[in-house]
This record gives C-alpha cells, structure tokens and sequence, in this order.
C-alpha cells in the first residue's frame, strides 16, 4: 500500500481575477485564484445545525460530549512544495485528559473555556473543537474576549460565549509561518469586526483566524496564481506507516478538505480512504490483466 499521492479531480474550481491590495504579503504582483465551490462559511452549517438540536432540546445548548483528540482528529501535514507549513501530530504529545484542569500538557490538548481563558494571551489563536462539527477558529483579543468569522461577519464576543461550551486550545503552533507581533495580530483582527457577507475576504474562521495571525494573502478567497502543477499536498496519515497525500491548487482548497477531515472525524475519514484505496488498486489489477495472469 505505502504512500498514496491523488489529485483532486472531484471537485469544481472557478479562476477568479484577483489583485487582492490589502493583503499584508506585499512581495509580489496581482495573482490568479481558484474558488472552492461550497459554502461560503462552513461554520454556518455547524451553526444552523447546533441551533437545531437546541430547539429540540428547548432551547438550551446540549450538554457537550466528553472530547478525546486522539480519537476525533486526523494527523496530517501541509506541504507547499517541499515545505512543510502546518503539522497536527500526536507524535510526543501529551494530551491525557485530566479531569481537574480540564486538560492534559501536550500543544494538542483541549481545555474548557474557563480554563482556557486562564492560559490565553493576546494575539492567540484559539480553536474550539467538538465530535462531528467543524472547528471554529479566534483570535484573543485581551480582556477574556475574541475576534471570529461567524455566520458570515466578523464579530468580537467573549471567549466563553463564542466557544458555545466547546472545549478549546491555543492553535499557535499548528502552522509554521513566522507570525506578525501581537499587537499587529490584535489590530488586525479588530479592524475587521463589522464586515459581513460580500465584504469578506475569508471563506471560514479558520482562513480568518490564520490571515490576522500570519498576514499571508494566501488565506484570502483567490488570493494567489496557481498554474500548472499543484504544490499544496495535504498528507493524511493512516497508521504508522501509511499515509494518503492530496493535491491542491491553492492552501484555501486545502483548508477547506482539511476541514471537513476534521468534521466527519478520524474513524470516517480512514475508512473512507481505505474505500477509495481498494477501488483504486481493484481498477489497477483490471487495467493489467497481464500481471494477474502472472500472479496465478
């Protein structure tokens, strides 16, 4: 089986002309994007979903499910070209829940909101996480507040309404870019609260989030030129030694599938590639009938 590199040919793009002038990354001219065509904010979905289940429960939010990273989460890597620019690993990580603190010590572990609160600092990426939604991504602002991309606008709450009982980790370390002072983080995502709709830039709170913490353009809806061969590779890891690598033409198509991986959970995810792994190799062998022949 071994490594597996697939292109996606699935989905619909769109090129969108793009010259993108408030981008922070001012090193280069106007490029070209591609559009993921889906939803303009998945954290919708998972919001008009959550306020289904509250009204038939009255009302009231439902009592949050106990959290395991290790079992809901997908280790994977992002790559542009070479590089590797995101990494989620369990690899040396501890993240043991522990039923005082609400956490274990690992860069992975989850916390409840209040404790939280406790270990954020401003400029934080914070992401909250739970069983079958998408992860909703903030930006702490100070004075137990956040800046977050919620039903399509920007909007500053406090950090405790925002996670709506989700359990929550400080997210600085997932990508690998040199990220902008924190000052510069808590200004960029306060100068944004207020725009809704068609003025955003971010198709999710995680492209948000990301955008003021990193300033790269490249997390903005068509933000960059992508011709001819695809660099982003988003690699799945499926046990110890296999893993399935994707391709994308652009870093917001690959967040927006590594989200969804993060959705639909670890346990769906493996066997949904194992499915298409087996076809694939099932297509192989009926391609070469002669290599059969030689088997028998």
């Amino acid at each position: 089986m071994g490594n597996q590199v697939e292109k996606l040919t699935h989905l619909n793009y769109k090129e969108v002309p793009t010259a993108d002038p408030t981008g922070m990354d001012r090193d280069e001219g106007p490029r070209i994007g591609v559009s993921y065509i889906f939803s303009n904010d998945d954290d919708e979905l998972e919001q008009q979903q959550q306020d289904s289940v509250a009204q038939d429960m009255g009302g009231e939010h439902p009592a949050p499910q106990p959290y395991d990273p290790r079992l809901q989460e997908v280790e994977c890597s992002v790559y542009y070209r070479d590089e590797c620019i995101y990494q989620k690993s369990f690899a040396g990580d501890d993240t043991t829940p522990d039923e005082r603190d609400g956490g274990g010590g690992g860069q992975l572990s989850t916390y409840t909101p209040e404790n939280l609160l406790n270990r954020c600092k401003p400029g934080d990426l914070v992401e909250f996480v739970c069983q079958a939604q998408y992860p909703h991504w903030a930006v702490y602002v100070g004075d137990f507040q956040v800046v977050h991309l919620h039903r399509l606008e920007v909007v500053n709450s406090f950090l405790t309404d925002a996670s709506q009982g989700r359990r929550g980790r400080i997210a600085n370390y997932l990508y690998r870019y040199k990220p902008l002072s924190p000052a510069t983080v808590v200004r960029n995502a306060l100068e944004q609260v207020g725009c809704k709709d068609r003025e955003l830039s971010w198709r999710n709170s995680e492209c948000f989030a990301a955008w003021c913490r990193y300033g790269k353009r490249e997390f903005k809806i068509g933000g960059e030129l992508r011709i001819g061969k695809q660099p982003y590779r988003l690699q799945i890891r499926l046990g110890d030694k296999r893993s399935h690598t994707l391709e994308f033409q652009s870093l917001e198509d690959l967040i927006m599938e590594k989200r969804r991986n993060d959705q639909i959970g670890r346990a769906a995810v493996i066997q949904e590639l194992s499915s298409h792994l087996q076809a694939a190799e099932e297509e192989e062998e009926e391609d070469d009938p002669g290599a059969q022949t030689a088997a028998e």
